[in-house]
């Protein structure tokens, strides 16, 4: 189980994600961190971004070219995520569906404690 210690480096790494407006990747994220005169290594952005993911209290999205871009969670339960691939906008999404047809699929192949990240990505009608 990944640590929830409140250190600096993670108040700085939610602090900052909390004033972004959509995805950030954590090259972004590090500049405007140090713009705001924290000392921080990249490193350790990537390492407080990973410890948040896995307490869920950081959302991640893979775009098409394999970068991970994060996010502060605005909602508390599992949800997945549509974002554009031209101007990184995203809509979370609601999808009962989805989550019954993994339950199925993990249970017919006797798989327990199910997880899954579902990526949808696309063009937004603003982009179009």
């Amino acid at each position: 189980m990944a640590s929830t210690r409140n250190t600096a480096q993670r108040r700085e790494v939610i602090g900052v994600l909390g004033r972004v407006q959509g995805f950030v990747s954590a090259q972004d994220l590090h500049e405007l961190i140090i713009k705001d005169g924290g000392q921080i290594s990249l490193a350790t952005v990537y390492t407080q971004l990973r410890k948040l993911v896995e307490s869920k209290d950081v959302d991640i999205v893979m775009t098409d070219r394999g970068e991970s871009l994060y996010r502060r969670c605005v909602v508390d339960v599992h949800h997945h995520h549509l974002a554009c691939r031209n101007c990184g906008a995203t809509v979370e999404v609601d999808a009962p569906q989805l989550e019954k047809w993994a339950g199925e699929i993990a249970n017919k192949n006797g798989f327990k404690d199910l997880r899954h990240v579902i990526e949808l990505n696309g063009i937004c009608q603003k982009c179009q």
